[in-house]
Protein backbone atom coordinates (compact mmCIF):
# COMPACT_ATOMS: atom_id res chain seq x y z
CA UNK A 1 0.00 0.00 0.00
CA UNK A 2 0.65 3.88 -0.54
CA UNK A 3 -0.06 6.90 -0.48
CA UNK A 4 -0.60 9.04 -4.26
CA UNK A 5 0.67 12.32 -4.48
CA UNK A 6 -0.89 15.25 -7.12
CA UNK A 7 2.38 17.83 -7.03
CA UNK A 8 0.80 20.91 -9.43
CA UNK A 9 0.05 18.15 -11.92
CA UNK A 10 -1.19 19.50 -15.39
CA UNK A 11 -2.74 18.10 -18.51
CA UNK A 12 -2.78 20.63 -21.52
CA UNK A 13 -4.27 19.20 -24.66
CA UNK A 14 -3.13 20.05 -28.01
CA UNK A 15 -5.11 22.54 -29.96
CA UNK A 16 -6.54 23.83 -26.45
CA UNK A 17 -5.13 26.37 -24.54
CA UNK A 18 -7.06 25.60 -21.35
CA UNK A 19 -5.98 22.47 -19.34
CA UNK A 20 -8.05 19.88 -19.02
CA UNK A 21 -6.48 19.60 -15.15
CA UNK A 22 -5.22 22.42 -13.96
CA UNK A 23 -2.34 22.52 -11.31
CA UNK A 24 -3.75 19.51 -9.16
CA UNK A 25 -2.19 19.22 -6.00
CA UNK A 26 -3.62 16.73 -3.64
CA UNK A 27 -2.47 13.80 -1.49
CA UNK A 28 -4.46 10.39 -1.31
CA UNK A 29 -3.13 9.04 2.15
CA UNK A 30 -2.42 5.34 2.58
CA UNK A 31 -5.46 3.08 2.41
CA UNK A 32 -7.52 6.20 1.79
CA UNK A 33 -10.82 5.84 -0.10
CA UNK A 34 -10.87 9.09 -2.08
CA UNK A 35 -13.67 10.01 -4.82
CA UNK A 36 -13.38 12.24 -7.40
CA UNK A 37 -16.25 14.21 -8.44
CA UNK A 38 -17.26 16.38 -11.02
CA UNK A 39 -19.84 17.65 -13.77
CA UNK A 40 -18.56 16.34 -17.32
CA UNK A 41 -15.44 17.82 -18.81
CA UNK A 42 -14.11 18.77 -15.09
CA UNK A 43 -11.20 16.74 -15.46
CA UNK A 44 -11.79 13.79 -12.92
CA UNK A 45 -10.96 11.07 -15.56
CA UNK A 46 -8.42 12.73 -17.37
CA UNK A 47 -6.45 12.76 -13.34
CA UNK A 48 -7.42 9.16 -12.93
CA UNK A 49 -5.70 8.68 -16.13
CA UNK A 50 -2.55 11.30 -15.12
CA UNK A 51 -2.31 8.65 -12.40
CA UNK A 52 -2.50 5.65 -14.37
CA UNK A 53 0.11 6.68 -16.66
CA UNK A 54 -2.63 6.62 -19.56
CA UNK A 55 -2.39 10.33 -19.85
CA UNK A 56 1.04 12.31 -20.44
CA UNK A 57 1.91 15.28 -17.79
CA UNK A 58 2.73 18.34 -18.87
CA UNK A 59 3.87 20.12 -15.86
CA UNK A 60 4.26 18.89 -12.29
CA UNK A 61 4.79 15.33 -11.15
CA UNK A 62 3.02 12.26 -9.56
CA UNK A 63 4.00 10.38 -6.81
CA UNK A 64 3.32 6.36 -5.33
CA UNK A 65 4.20 6.25 -2.22
CA UNK A 66 7.79 8.00 -2.07
CA UNK A 67 8.44 7.15 -5.80
CA UNK A 68 7.85 9.55 -8.66
CA UNK A 69 6.12 7.96 -11.20
CA UNK A 70 5.50 10.72 -13.91
CA UNK A 71 7.65 9.09 -16.41
CA UNK A 72 7.00 5.50 -15.45
CA UNK A 73 5.15 3.01 -17.85
CA UNK A 74 1.62 2.07 -16.60
CA UNK A 75 2.95 -1.39 -16.01
CA UNK A 76 5.43 -1.04 -13.85
CA UNK A 77 3.55 1.80 -11.51
CA UNK A 78 1.66 -1.02 -9.31
CA UNK A 79 -1.61 -0.10 -10.08
CA UNK A 80 -4.79 -1.60 -11.11
CA UNK A 81 -7.76 -0.32 -12.70
CA UNK A 82 -11.25 -1.04 -12.96
CA UNK A 83 -13.01 0.85 -16.06
CA UNK A 84 -16.55 1.62 -17.34
CA UNK A 85 -16.93 -1.09 -19.29
CA UNK A 86 -16.06 -4.30 -17.95
CA UNK A 87 -13.52 -5.38 -20.43
CA UNK A 88 -13.98 -9.24 -20.10
CA UNK A 89 -12.73 -11.53 -22.56
CA UNK A 90 -16.02 -13.67 -23.37
CA UNK A 91 -13.72 -16.86 -24.25
CA UNK A 92 -12.74 -17.50 -21.41
CA UNK A 93 -13.99 -18.45 -18.08
CA UNK A 94 -14.41 -16.27 -14.79
CA UNK A 95 -11.13 -17.65 -13.12
CA UNK A 96 -9.57 -17.55 -16.50
CA UNK A 97 -10.36 -13.77 -16.63
CA UNK A 98 -9.72 -13.02 -12.96
CA UNK A 99 -5.87 -15.00 -13.80
CA UNK A 100 -5.23 -13.55 -16.65
CA UNK A 101 -3.08 -10.73 -16.10
CA UNK A 102 -0.98 -13.06 -13.38
CA UNK A 103 -0.65 -15.84 -16.26
CA UNK A 104 0.98 -13.03 -18.41
CA UNK A 105 3.04 -11.73 -15.74
CA UNK A 106 4.21 -15.15 -15.28
CA UNK A 107 2.85 -16.13 -11.78
CA UNK A 108 2.81 -20.21 -11.71
CA UNK A 109 -0.62 -21.81 -11.70
CA UNK A 110 -0.72 -22.79 -8.44
CA UNK A 111 -0.47 -19.06 -6.81
CA UNK A 112 -2.60 -17.78 -9.96
CA UNK A 113 -4.87 -20.76 -8.41
CA UNK A 114 -4.80 -19.30 -4.90
CA UNK A 115 -5.04 -15.79 -5.16
CA UNK A 116 -8.37 -16.13 -7.42
CA UNK A 117 -9.89 -18.31 -5.44
CA UNK A 118 -9.28 -15.53 -2.60
CA UNK A 119 -10.80 -13.27 -4.74
CA UNK A 120 -13.86 -15.13 -5.91
CA UNK A 121 -14.48 -15.81 -2.08
CA UNK A 122 -14.20 -11.86 -0.99
CA UNK A 123 -16.60 -11.26 -4.56
CA UNK A 124 -19.42 -13.79 -3.71
CA UNK A 125 -18.13 -15.49 -7.19
CA UNK A 126 -16.82 -18.81 -5.89
CA UNK A 127 -20.32 -20.82 -7.71
CA UNK A 128 -19.98 -18.68 -10.96
CA UNK A 129 -15.67 -19.53 -11.42
CA UNK A 130 -16.59 -22.13 -14.43
CA UNK A 131 -19.23 -19.76 -16.38
CA UNK A 132 -18.20 -17.30 -19.29
CA UNK A 133 -19.04 -14.01 -19.15
CA UNK A 134 -22.34 -14.00 -20.86
CA UNK A 135 -23.28 -16.27 -18.55
CA UNK A 136 -23.38 -13.54 -15.80
CA UNK A 137 -25.53 -10.51 -14.93
CA UNK A 138 -24.23 -6.96 -15.11
CA UNK A 139 -23.54 -7.43 -11.07
CA UNK A 140 -21.38 -9.84 -11.61
CA UNK A 141 -19.58 -9.13 -14.45
CA UNK A 142 -18.69 -5.39 -12.69
CA UNK A 143 -17.77 -7.90 -9.29
CA UNK A 144 -15.34 -9.73 -12.06
CA UNK A 145 -14.07 -6.84 -13.13
CA UNK A 146 -12.93 -5.59 -9.15
CA UNK A 147 -11.96 -9.60 -8.93
CA UNK A 148 -9.37 -9.16 -11.87
CA UNK A 149 -7.81 -5.74 -9.89
CA UNK A 150 -7.95 -7.52 -6.60
CA UNK A 151 -5.62 -10.38 -7.68
CA UNK A 152 -2.98 -8.48 -8.68
CA UNK A 153 -2.47 -7.24 -4.79
CA UNK A 154 -1.91 -3.69 -6.11
CA UNK A 155 -0.29 -0.89 -4.24
CA UNK A 156 -3.39 1.28 -5.67
CA UNK A 157 -6.95 0.69 -6.92
CA UNK A 158 -7.86 3.07 -9.80
CA UNK A 159 -12.05 3.27 -10.39
CA UNK A 160 -13.30 4.69 -13.38
CA UNK A 161 -16.93 5.22 -13.10
CA UNK A 162 -17.48 1.57 -12.70
CA UNK A 163 -21.10 1.92 -11.38
CA UNK A 164 -22.60 3.37 -14.50
CA UNK A 165 -23.22 0.78 -16.88
CA UNK A 166 -25.98 -1.00 -13.65
CA UNK A 167 -29.17 -0.08 -13.14
CA UNK A 168 -29.74 1.79 -10.62
CA UNK A 169 -31.32 -0.54 -7.93
CA UNK A 170 -28.10 -2.95 -8.60
CA UNK A 171 -25.70 0.21 -8.55
CA UNK A 172 -26.93 1.39 -4.82
CA UNK A 173 -26.29 -2.27 -3.67
CA UNK A 174 -22.84 -2.58 -5.41
CA UNK A 175 -21.82 0.85 -4.36
CA UNK A 176 -22.26 -0.48 -0.50
CA UNK A 177 -20.37 -3.96 -1.41
CA UNK A 178 -17.42 -2.13 -2.88
CA UNK A 179 -17.15 0.72 -0.13
CA UNK A 180 -16.89 -2.18 2.17
CA UNK A 181 -14.44 -4.07 0.06
CA UNK A 182 -12.00 -1.85 0.43
CA UNK A 183 -12.29 -1.11 3.92
CA UNK A 184 -11.33 -4.59 4.16
CA UNK A 185 -8.47 -5.12 1.74
CA UNK A 186 -7.27 -1.47 2.85
CA UNK A 187 -5.69 -0.41 -0.40
CA UNK A 188 -5.25 2.81 -1.30
CA UNK A 189 -8.44 4.15 -3.75
CA UNK A 190 -8.77 6.59 -5.77
CA UNK A 191 -12.44 6.33 -7.01
CA UNK A 192 -14.30 8.83 -10.25
CA UNK A 193 -17.91 9.56 -10.43
CA UNK A 194 -20.08 11.96 -11.94
CA UNK A 195 -22.99 10.93 -9.16
CA UNK A 196 -22.61 13.28 -6.31
CA UNK A 197 -24.76 10.91 -4.15
CA UNK A 198 -21.88 7.91 -5.09
CA UNK A 199 -19.43 10.08 -3.76
CA UNK A 200 -20.96 11.32 -0.52
CA UNK A 201 -21.72 7.31 0.01
CA UNK A 202 -18.62 5.86 -0.72
CA UNK A 203 -15.61 8.46 -0.02
CA UNK A 204 -13.28 8.67 3.36
CA UNK A 205 -12.65 11.93 1.15
CA UNK A 206 -14.41 13.96 -1.87
CA UNK A 207 -12.52 16.18 -4.35
CA UNK A 208 -14.68 18.21 -6.56
CA UNK A 209 -13.12 19.78 -9.49
CA UNK A 210 -14.22 21.83 -11.77
CA UNK A 211 -12.90 23.06 -15.46
CA UNK A 212 -9.61 21.36 -14.58
CA UNK A 213 -9.41 23.31 -11.34
CA UNK A 214 -10.12 21.52 -7.47
CA UNK A 215 -12.88 23.37 -5.79
CA UNK A 216 -12.69 21.73 -2.03
CA UNK A 217 -11.43 18.51 -1.14
CA UNK A 218 -12.94 17.20 2.62
CA UNK A 219 -14.73 14.57 4.28
CA UNK A 220 -18.81 14.26 2.91
CA UNK A 221 -20.17 15.46 6.05
CA UNK A 222 -18.24 18.77 6.08
CA UNK A 223 -18.41 19.08 2.10
CA UNK A 224 -22.38 18.63 2.80
CA UNK A 225 -22.30 21.14 6.18
CA UNK A 226 -19.77 23.82 4.96
CA UNK A 227 -18.93 24.03 1.74
CA UNK A 228 -16.36 26.68 0.17
CA UNK A 229 -17.77 28.04 -2.61
CA UNK A 230 -21.43 28.43 -4.34
CA UNK A 231 -20.26 25.62 -6.96
CA UNK A 232 -19.52 23.30 -4.63
CA UNK A 233 -22.95 24.37 -2.30
CA UNK A 234 -24.89 23.35 -5.22
CA UNK A 235 -23.35 20.18 -6.50
CA UNK A 236 -23.52 18.42 -3.54
CA UNK A 237 -26.60 17.63 -1.89
CA UNK A 238 -29.82 16.39 -3.57
CA UNK A 239 -32.03 17.99 -4.01
CA UNK A 240 -29.51 20.83 -4.45
CA UNK A 241 -29.06 23.40 -2.27
CA UNK A 242 -31.35 26.92 -2.91
CA UNK A 243 -28.71 29.26 -4.30
CA UNK A 244 -30.44 32.66 -4.38
CA UNK A 245 -28.76 35.84 -5.36
CA UNK A 246 -30.56 39.02 -3.25
CA UNK A 247 -29.65 42.77 -3.03
CA UNK A 248 -28.31 43.80 0.23
CA UNK A 249 -29.03 47.21 2.20
CA UNK A 250 -28.39 48.40 5.46
CA UNK A 251 -26.12 44.98 6.12
CA UNK A 252 -29.05 42.66 5.96
CA UNK A 253 -29.94 40.74 2.53
CA UNK A 254 -33.73 40.66 1.37
CA UNK A 255 -34.76 37.21 0.61
CA UNK A 256 -38.66 38.62 -0.13
CA UNK A 257 -39.80 39.31 3.66
CA UNK A 258 -36.77 37.49 5.26
CA UNK A 259 -33.80 40.16 6.24
CA UNK A 260 -30.38 38.06 6.93
CA UNK A 261 -27.71 39.63 8.49
CA UNK A 262 -24.63 39.79 6.13
CA UNK A 263 -20.78 40.44 6.41
CA UNK A 264 -19.68 44.32 5.55
CA UNK A 265 -17.40 42.14 2.75
CA UNK A 266 -20.68 41.05 0.85
CA UNK A 267 -21.40 44.04 -1.44
CA UNK A 268 -24.52 45.51 -2.63
CA UNK A 269 -25.52 41.15 -3.13
CA UNK A 270 -24.73 38.37 -1.58
CA UNK A 271 -25.41 34.55 -2.65
CA UNK A 272 -27.62 33.05 0.01
CA UNK A 273 -27.45 29.30 0.56
CA UNK A 274 -30.24 27.10 2.16
CA UNK A 275 -30.63 23.42 1.70
CA UNK A 276 -34.05 22.26 1.24
CA UNK A 277 -34.63 20.89 4.80
CA UNK A 278 -33.18 24.62 5.49
CA UNK A 279 -36.53 26.17 5.17
CA UNK A 280 -39.91 26.14 7.61
CA UNK A 281 -43.55 26.64 7.10
CA UNK A 282 -43.99 30.75 8.63
CA UNK A 283 -47.17 32.86 8.33
CA UNK A 284 -44.75 35.38 6.96
CA UNK A 285 -41.20 35.02 5.24
CA UNK A 286 -40.22 33.91 1.80
CA UNK A 287 -43.52 33.46 -0.29
CA UNK A 288 -43.02 30.91 -3.13
CA UNK A 289 -45.61 29.85 -5.56
CA UNK A 290 -45.95 25.75 -5.86
CA UNK A 291 -45.22 24.61 -9.47
CA UNK A 292 -44.66 20.69 -8.50
CA UNK A 293 -44.71 18.67 -5.32
CA UNK A 294 -42.87 15.12 -5.29
CA UNK A 295 -44.41 13.28 -2.93
CA UNK A 296 -41.51 10.37 -1.96
CA UNK A 297 -43.75 8.70 0.74
CA UNK A 298 -41.28 9.44 3.66
CA UNK A 299 -40.44 12.88 2.22
CA UNK A 300 -42.37 15.31 -0.07
CA UNK A 301 -40.62 17.83 -1.63
CA UNK A 302 -42.35 21.19 -3.31
CA UNK A 303 -40.37 23.18 -6.10
CA UNK A 304 -41.92 26.59 -7.21
CA UNK A 305 -40.35 30.06 -8.13
CA UNK A 306 -40.32 33.16 -5.80
CA UNK A 307 -43.03 35.19 -5.81
CA UNK A 308 -40.33 38.79 -5.23
CA UNK A 309 -39.30 39.13 -8.75
CA UNK A 310 -36.17 40.84 -7.08
CA UNK A 311 -34.78 38.02 -5.87
CA UNK A 312 -32.74 35.92 -8.58
CA UNK A 313 -31.08 32.88 -8.99
CA UNK A 314 -27.60 32.78 -8.63
CA UNK A 315 -26.87 30.89 -11.61
CA UNK A 316 -29.14 33.46 -14.35
CA UNK A 317 -28.61 31.18 -17.27
CA UNK A 318 -30.57 28.24 -15.58
CA UNK A 319 -33.89 29.01 -17.21
CA UNK A 320 -35.61 26.15 -15.05
CA UNK A 321 -33.91 26.87 -11.93
CA UNK A 322 -36.57 26.42 -8.86
CA UNK A 323 -36.89 26.77 -5.06
CA UNK A 324 -36.64 23.77 -3.03
CA UNK A 325 -38.31 23.07 0.42
CA UNK A 326 -38.59 19.96 1.84
CA UNK A 327 -42.41 19.40 3.22
CA UNK A 328 -44.45 17.78 5.96
CA UNK A 329 -44.96 14.43 3.88
CA UNK A 330 -48.68 14.09 5.12
CA UNK A 331 -49.44 17.85 4.31
CA UNK A 332 -48.48 18.97 1.24
CA UNK A 333 -49.58 21.72 -0.71
CA UNK A 334 -50.89 21.82 -4.29
CA UNK A 335 -49.33 23.12 -7.68
CA UNK A 336 -50.75 26.37 -7.84
CA UNK A 337 -51.04 27.25 -4.54
CA UNK A 338 -48.24 29.86 -2.05
CA UNK A 339 -46.25 28.54 0.29
CA UNK A 340 -44.67 31.16 2.92
CA UNK A 341 -41.20 29.94 4.39
CA UNK A 342 -38.44 31.03 6.67
CA UNK A 343 -34.78 29.76 6.70
CA UNK A 344 -33.86 28.19 9.43
CA UNK A 345 -30.81 30.40 11.17
CA UNK A 346 -28.03 27.44 11.29
CA UNK A 347 -29.00 26.49 7.77
CA UNK A 348 -27.89 29.86 6.01
CA UNK A 349 -24.91 29.70 3.83
CA UNK A 350 -23.39 32.89 2.00
CA UNK A 351 -21.65 33.70 -0.75
CA UNK A 352 -19.85 36.58 -2.40
CA UNK A 353 -21.53 37.07 -5.51
CA UNK A 354 -18.74 37.32 -7.62
CA UNK A 355 -16.51 35.57 -6.64
CA UNK A 356 -19.00 32.50 -5.18
CA UNK A 357 -17.10 32.07 -2.38
CA UNK A 358 -17.81 30.96 1.43
CA UNK A 359 -18.81 34.19 3.37
CA UNK A 360 -19.94 32.98 6.82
Amino acid sequence: MASVTFDKASRIYPGNPVPAVDKLDLVVNDGEFLVLVGPSGCGKSTSLRMLAGLEEIDTGRILIGDRDVTNVAPKDRDIAMVFQSYALYPHMTVAENMGFALKIAGVSKEDRDKRVREAAKLLDLEPYLERKPKALSGGQRQRVAMGRAIVREPQVFLMDEPLSNLDAKLRVSTRTQIAALQRRLGITTVYVTHDQIEAMTMGDRVAVLKDGLLQQVDSPRNLYDKPGNAFVAGFIGSPAMNLLEVPVSDGKAHVGHLDIAVPASAGNSVIVGVRPEGWEPASEGFEVNVEVVEELGSDAFVYGKPADSNVKFANASDEGAQVIVRWDPKNPPKAGQQIKVKAIPTAIHLFHAQTGLRLN
